[in-house]
């Protein structure tokens, strides 16, 4: 459109500003009408025609704009609508909103609830940027998802989706439960009925609900240190207090736990992030402490589908059923677009999850939700995973002799599932320095500070799985140059 300055009469009966009012280009999808529109509405706006001014005949103003006299009475009675213009019979039609109104003052900060506040103070953000080798964490992994089985059971459950109308079940369809059920009791040693599940969008969904349910301020809810983010900050914006536990290398100390909590949020089989194992004489110890605090265990099961070695261990919900709430996505083992996940809880735990469910969500999708019964039921998960297993290790593995290779005298601790790799920096080091060191060779690593409460030592991590063989020889030859200094 024109620029300013355009000269006006004082009567605003000559339209001396006319020739300089052209359309603009039409934005993608934009209509003529749409089009027509926005450039009177930009026009008054900008104060190029003031209150008062009368625009010229229909006819006239339409020609002028290359548009339909049609187009051009639909554009006005948008305007009039919106109150920029006003229709005054034999008078025409004038502009009746001021050319410079004062800017409506600054409205400050936001009136944000104190949960909202604490939500954001508990997000962690991703630094960004584009890197020759990329071993940053969560991302996808395309190659090895069972594409052709998920979409085969996709197809088959289309129809049946959409003919079922709404939802009827808060828990999710009970021919997935059943399956889901049966597939954690025979995988995962479980103890679980259809009736203990619950389908969620994955496990950051059931994390949110379980807060809502069970903490507020005053209430206590423990979490291992370090830990996932996403869990620490759900239960953080309740305004309960998060005490954090420390994990060594065997995993969370129970001798550090909370006397009285409500929820304790653990990953047993593979802590996250440093992917140490829960052995038994620890297992057995929080669920002593929780049957004796009162509390309910989270526990977060999310690389077991994706374990490396023979079975992974069975959960702690199959030893403790009445204590422990299992949590389990297959976010990463299918794909992050099927938004599948589950808890496993007692049924007196799961039918209140299911009564407040409609106040802050739905069931998840019935169309994915039928889609994996069929999945889990058929073997085609099962055979995925074998698959899958495979590819991972062989992966990890080459990481593992890479970094001996090029970083002798380094000590990864390559954990048995999952899809990193968590490695301790030596004596002296930081990780803001490891990191910038990385991203000077075009290497980009995550820190384990924000995932940290209290002190910890210094340790980055390198997810693997999203990587070919010679993207990870080659990331390791430049970790290697970057870091040939800090060598022990």
């Amino acid at each position: 459109m024109a620029g300013t300055g355009i000269p006006l009469s004082p009567d605003h009966s000559v339209p001396g500003w006319l020739d300089a009012l052209t359309l603009p280009p039409a934005q993608p999808g934009e209509t003529r009408h749409a089009q027509v529109t926005r450039t009177l509405r930009t026009a008054i706006t900008r104060g190029l025609l003031p209150e008062g001014t009368r625009l010229p005949g229909h006819r006239r103003l339409a020609e002028h704009l290359g548009v339909a006299r049609n187009t051009l009475v639909d554009a006005l009675a948008q305007l009039e609508l919106e109150g920029y213009v006003q229709a005054q019979g034999r008078s025409g039609t004038r502009v009746s909103v001021p050319a410079h109104a004062p800017p409506a003052p600054p409205t400050g900060a936001l009136p944000l609830s104190a949960w909202a506040q604490r939500a954001l103070a508990g997000q962690v953000e991703d630094a960004g940027g584009e890197y020759l080798v990329d071993f940053r964490v969560g991302q996808p992994v395309p190659e090895l998802y069972p594409e052709a089985a998920w979409t085969q059971a996709l197809a088959r459950r289309a129809a049946q989706a959409l003919r079922a109308g709404p939802p009827d079940d808060p828990l999710g369809p009970l021919e997935t439960r059943r399956a889901l059920a049966a597939h954690l009791n025979a995988e995962r040693g479980a103890q679980v009925t259809p009736d203990m599940i619950l389908l969620t969008g994955g496990t950051q969904g059931a994390l949110d609900a379980l807060a809502r349910v069970f903490l507020e301020p005053g209430r206590v809810a423990a979490v291992e240190d370090p830990t996932y983010p996403g869990a620490r900050a759900a239960l953080a914006a309740t305004g309960a207090q998060v005490q954090p536990v420390p994990v060594d290398e065997q995993g969370v100390r129970p001798d550090r736990l909370p006397t009285q909590a409500t929820l304790l949020y653990v990953t047993p089989g593979c802590q996250y992030p440093t992917g140490a194992a829960l052995p038994a004489t620890r297992r057995q110890a929080l669920i002593t402490w929780a049957r004796g605090s009162g509390a309910f265990i989270l526990e977060d099961d999310y690389a077991a589908d994706l374990y490396h070695a023979a079975r992974p261990p069975a959960v702690l919900q199959g030893v403790a059923p009445d204590r422990v709430i299992l949590l389990g996505s297959f976010s990463k083992s299918l794909a992050p677009v099927t938004r599948s996940g589950f808890l496993a809880a007692p049924p007196d735990v799961v039918r209140v999850l299911a009564a407040t469910r409609p106040l802050t969500d739905r069931v998840p999708g019935r169309l994915d939700a039928l889609a994996l019964a069929d999945v889990l039921g058929s073997g085609a998960y099962s055979r995925h995973l074998r698959r899958a297993r495979t590819a991972l290790t062989h992966r990890r593995d080459v990481l593992v002799q890479a970094l001996a290779e090029h970083l002798p005298g380094w000590t990864p601790h390559p954990a048995p599932g999952g899809l990193h790799l968590y490695l301790p920096l030596p004596t002296g080091w930081t990780e803001p320095r490891a990191l910038n060191g990385a991203a000077r060779q075009g290497v980009a690593l995550s820190p384990v500070a924000p995932l940290a409460q209290g002190p910890h030592a210094p340790a980055v991590l390198l997810g693997y799985a999203h990587l070919n063989p010679e993207q990870l020889r080659g990331g390791a030859a430049r970790l290697g140059r970057a870091w040939q200094d800090g060598r022990p």
